[in-house]
């Protein structure tokens, strides 16, 4: 990354900045005070050595002892007013970022999530977020106080006595060349670190969330070489990364102390032939410890930026990301029902994979029960997604009551269409959240009317808090069928027109399924119903079959009629219908 691309990623950063200006600017301006406060001490130390102790001349000497005191606690009060300003103005601005990664994840369609591990996405809204906010707060306009003071303090020294200004100057190409080395290889150093803690991050979610599985088959040893291998590109990354800001610190403290050692050499012999007084020596040490104190900051800086840089160009690509589900701002309003397939080919990948759907015509009346059955990879559920838009790019034409559903907001749709899946979700939060999902339009009553149609209110109103009761992680807590019935309840609660039921039923018993098929037909009558089912009581009485194969719609009917045309639906059932559906 070259100094042009990290600067452009710092403008980048001022849209989520500007709101707090107010505060960055306050900081500038107290800047030249903080300067000023830190170069009058030593002219004032210089003061009362040569014009007060060395004369003997003490009434003086408690004047400016006094007016160096006051000196010192403005210049306090300046430095702390500064870094409380540039404190809250990068909290508000990180705050403002990490808001803006969220929202940015809530768009972006199912596609992007396929292929972009939990973990990783977690690192750039948390430990990237904090690698920028610690530069904020402490690196990039800090630096502005410390160029300014190193400036004036040289100016100062060089209108003291420009031949000990020299001295100092002589030792200053090493030093720039050390830290200039320094700081590309810290930079190197940080992208390398941010992408190894990016896979290690993943990689752990990805474990934890599959450890029954893991421990199952006694993969433990393996996960835990894996997980050593990764963690040790980080560690590896981060010693380094140490190392070269360990020689930055040490380069920079010690170019100070030889600085001083040669203003003590020069000045013993200046001072005893009276070209240098005494107070102007101390003062310039003291000077000299003014100028190698913001470049010593300044090799600690440089970490803190690289660091902040390498984050934020991971945020950057990530806001980047363009799978998103486009808001074209179109509301459906009355709708009926009526879904509408014409000539709808899709592919997860157009430029390296084939068509997972290729040519669907399908035409759906209001209030009718289709069902979908094929073999696995056919396309059911694919063709389900499409339909609630959790996927984008599909060739052809998909409408809802003669509306281009590409052109709804995807919000609208979604009140409208209802998608219950055979993976349920379970927050780690009260079942009330879980089936009302925190909507302040869905009140008690709706929730317990949503509970009770699916036959959920009788184990909910069993246990011991009922609607407050409190649910673990993925529903740990509930049984599975508790858990289906509950999604159930989610979908009923918000009353959609359109309800898709994704192979809902297969993770149930018998007995939770006569309750949920009971409650299909009780409730979905004037409902338009798309279910994806592997179980024969779940289709047989739906209005209409479609067998889908390779990405097509092979033959459709009800029950009695594919089954005397003796084709694949009926071959389907032959060798037992959930078995072949899975």
């Amino acid at each position: 990354m070259s100094q042009h691309n990290e600067m452009k990623l710092l403008l980048r950063l001022w849209p989520f900045a500007r709101p707090d200006r107010r505060f960055f600017g306050f900081a500038l301006l107290l800047t030249p005070l903080a300067m000023l406060g830190s170069l009058a001490q030593p002219l004032l130390l210089k003061e009362a050595i040569d014009n007060h102790i060395v004369t003997g001349e003490v009434q003086g000497l408690y004047r400016v002892a006094l007016f160096y005191v006051l000196v010192v606690l403005l210049t306090y009060l300046v430095e702390a007013a500064y870094m409380l300003s540039l404190a809250l103005a990068g909290q508000r601005t990180i705050v403002r970022l990490r808001e803006s990664i969220y929202r940015h994840l809530l768009t972006l369609s199912s596609s992007f999530f396929d292929t972009r591990p939990a973990g990783g996405l977690m690192t750039r809204a948390t430990s990237d977020v904090e690698s920028l906010g610690e530069a904020l707060t402490s690196g990039v306009v800090t630096i502005v106080l410390d160029i300014l003071v190193v400036i004036g303090v040289l100016v100062v020294m060089f209108s003291m006595d420009w031949r000990l200004t020299l001295i100092l100057l002589a030792v200053t190409p090493p030093l720039l060349f050390v830290l200039q080395v320094c700081r590309l290889r810290l930079r190197d150093l940080f992208l390398l670190i941010r992408d190894s803690l990016a896979h290690l991050n993943a990689f752990l979610a990805e474990r934890i969330n599959g450890i029954e599985v893991i421990q199952l088959f006694n993969h433990e040893a393996k996960t835990h070489e894996e997980f050593c291998r990764r963690n040790a590109v980080f560690r590896d990354a981060s010693i380094r990364s140490n190392i070269y800001d360990a020689l930055m610190y040490a380069f920079v403290d010690g170019t100070g102390r030889v600085c001083i050692a040669l203003m003590l050499w020069y000045g013993s012999s200046s001072v005893t032939s009276g070209t240098v007084t005494a107070g102007l020596l101390v003062a310039f040490i003291d000077y000299l410890d003014r100028l190698f104190r913001p470049l010593q900051q300044f090799s600690g800086k440089v970490a803190i930026i690289q660091r902040a840089l390498a984050a934020l160009n991971k945020i950057f690509r990530l806001l980047e990301e363009s799978e998103q589900i486009e808001d074209t701002g179109i509301e459906l309003e009355n709708v009926k029902g009526r879904i509408q397939f014409r000539n709808v080919s899709f592919s997860y990948n157009q430029e390296t994979l084939p068509d997972i759907l290729r040519d669907i015509d399908l035409d759906i009346k209001p209030g009718e029960v289709v069902a979908l059955v094929g073999p696995t990879g056919c396309g059911k559920t694919t063709l389900s997604r499409l339909l609630t838009r959790s996927y984008d790019g599909d060739r052809g034409s998909i409408t809802i009551d003669g509306q281009e559903i590409r052109e709804v907001r995807p919000r609208s749709l979604r009140s409208h269409v209802a998608a219950v899946h055979q993976d349920v979700h379970i927050f780690p939060d009260s079942i009330r959240f879980n089936v009302g999902m925190g909507n302040p339009t869905i009140g008690s009553d709706r929730l317990q009317a949503a509970a009770d149609l699916v036959h959920a209110g009788e184990f909910i109103e069993a246990l011991p808090d009922t609607w407050e009761h409190s649910l673990r992680n993925r529903g740990a807590n509930l049984s599975s069928g508790e858990g289906q019935l509950l999604t159930f309840a989610r979908t009923m609660a918000y009353d959609p027109v359109m309800v898709i039921l994704d192979e809902a039923t297969a993770a149930v018993d018998s007995i939770t399924e006569a309750q949920i098929q009971f409650a299909i037909q009780k409730i979905f009558k004037q409902k338009t119903v798309l279910v994806i089912a592997h179980r024969l009581s779940t289709i047989a009485a739906a209005d209409r079959i479609l067998v889908m194969n390779n990405g097509r719609i092979a033959e459709q009917g009800r029950h009695q009629d594919l089954l005397r045309q003796d084709g694949l639906y009926a071959e389907l059932v032959r060798k037992g219908l959930s078995a072949a559906t899975g």
